[in-house]
């Protein structure tokens, strides 16, 4: 059966027929998984095949160290000079009410904020995908926001990227996304920026991500901000990519296996159950993979006689109100990051030679995708957009998935041929079913890994663009 995933899929066609291309801390007892503490060495890249590298068409630029915070504006904010250094309120800026659109509540809230410094992109951008990892207490929550300058010399508003909580209870706004952002010249869709008309030539040149702390009167309670960071591409129009190159040096990751489909009719209210819930379902394999999971009274309110019930508390943690579904890509990553000493991020990889560095390093990858079924072969279903993580490849370089999309738990690994997977994955153009053109995601990914990543880990990411 297809894993349905509507309102984004209709997003992301909606923004390539407008823009060209595709749209797009709970504690645990477990340690972290082995593969952080001793990865394998991953092949060495030689200076011949980095001249051979093509340029890059994604800028991702992220904030997460005690300079990278000094370096921008803060206003009622003080910067955390920890082991993981982060923003978090001093003494408020002010207080103002928000009312939250999907309870009718209006509430003061204290804030500060914090804007980081005008980022000039390598790659005059198309699109872009902030995120970011946060520790939200009850009764507070951040907002992002991005404001950019065109090619020509505008600018844009200062858009909403997402308003955010890790909880979910009667002292929590809701978190959400933002409809109906547009300045005529671009527009934001649930959690992606995109110029309207790329054609044209406009590009965003730089931007600038604010952050808004909020939390009730009163309280000493604070969010903290640990890692803040956004994706902006350029990629062209195409129905096909080049074809990578296999390592030839198969390796395969100890990742959890989790169904959504088994959850089929559980808890509707997030995205109609578990036959949508591809993203989180995904998401929860790679945090149980790195050790951690939520603990048995954050489970308490599932329902004990369902199985695998962290997936049920993952499409709870990871739904926005407004998109009205599990699918929002950095409330995903910002979950996965609300489990201790885990960082996340949501990007774009050019090839699945990147994906396999990040293999050999132990590091699993989410990717999006959509396919008809006769484009993919042993999936044995369409669908108008899907995430799976890659848990490695086999000797002659095929994809081995961990596919949500399957009637157990115990039939979620898939070997998918390499060639399929890479296109279907990194192409911006498809046809659907009834044959009309419609976007692609473009090589979509979300990253998780630790905090402190290991030596050949940290080198391979940031070899890969990612710091």
């Amino acid at each position: 059966m297809t894993s349905p995933a509507p309102r984004r899929t209709v997003l992301a066609a909606a923004l390539a027929a407008a823009a060209g291309i595709a749209a797009p801390l709970a504690q645990a007892a477990d340690e972290p998984h082995k593969a952080a503490e001793d990865p394998a060495e991953p092949p060495a890249t030689t200076p011949d095949a980095e001249e051979r590298r093509p340029k890059s068409l994604v800028d991702y630029r992220a904030w997460t160290t005690a300079a990278d915070w000094n370096g921008g504006t803060g206003k009622g904010t003080r910067v955390e000079h920890d082991a993981r250094p982060g923003v978090r309120i001093a003494r408020p800026a002010g207080t103002a009410d928000y009312r939250d659109p999907h309870t009718g509540k209006t509430a003061a809230w204290e804030y500060a904020t914090w804007t980081s410094p005008l980022h000039t992109l390598a790659v005059p951008a198309t699109e872009v995908v902030a995120s970011w990892n946060a520790h939200t207490p009850p009764g507070t929550w951040i907002t992002v926001e991005l404001r950019g300058t065109y090619s020509d010399g505008g600018r844009t508003p200062w858009y909403v990227m997402g308003r955010w909580t890790a909880g979910d209870t009667d002292a929590d706004i809701r978190r959400t996304s933002v409809d109906d952002q547009k300045d005529g010249r671009s527009s934001i869709s649930t959690d992606t920026f995109a110029v309207d008309d790329p054609a044209g030539g406009l590009r965003l040149a730089s931007y600038e991500l604010r952050l808004t702390l909020h939390r009730k009167p009163g309280t000493t309670l604070t969010p903290t901000v640990w890692r803040l960071g956004a994706m902006g591409s350029d990629l062209p129009d195409r129905f096909e990519v080049p074809a990578s190159k296999p390592a030839q040096v198969g390796r395969e990751l100890a990742v959890p296996r989790y169904s959504q489909e088994i959850h089929k009719g559980q808890y509707p209210e997030y995205d109609n159950g578990g036959e949508a819930w591809c993203s989180p379902t995904s998401s929860q394999m790679i945090v149980e993979y790195w050790g951690r999971k939520p603990t048995q009274q954050q489970l308490s309110w599932v329902n004990p006689a369902y199985a695998d019930p962290q997936v049920c508390h993952a499409a709870r943690y990871t739904f926005d109100y407004q998109y009205d579904g599990c699918g929002n890509w950095p409330f995903n990553a910002a979950y996965a990051a609300t489990y201790r000493d885990l960082q996340s991020l949501v990007t774009r990889l050019s090839s699945l030679t990147d994906v396999e560095r990040l293999i050999h390093v132990g590091i699993p990858v989410i990717t999006s995708q959509s396919f008809l079924k006769t484009e993919l072969d042993g999936a044995g279903y369409g669908t108008a957009g899907h995430l799976m993580t890659i848990i490695g490849f086999t000797k002659d370089g095929d994809v081995i998935a961990n596919d949500p999309n399957s009637p157990d738990d115990k039939s979620v690994r898939h070997i998918y041929k390499r060639r399929q997977f890479e296109n279907v994955w990194l192409r911006t153009k498809r046809k659907n079913a009834e044959g009309k053109v419609v976007g692609a995601t473009g090589g979509v990914c979300y990253l998780y890994f630790p905090a402190k990543p290991a030596p050949t880990q940290h080198r391979v990411l940031r070899e890969l663009g990612i710091r």
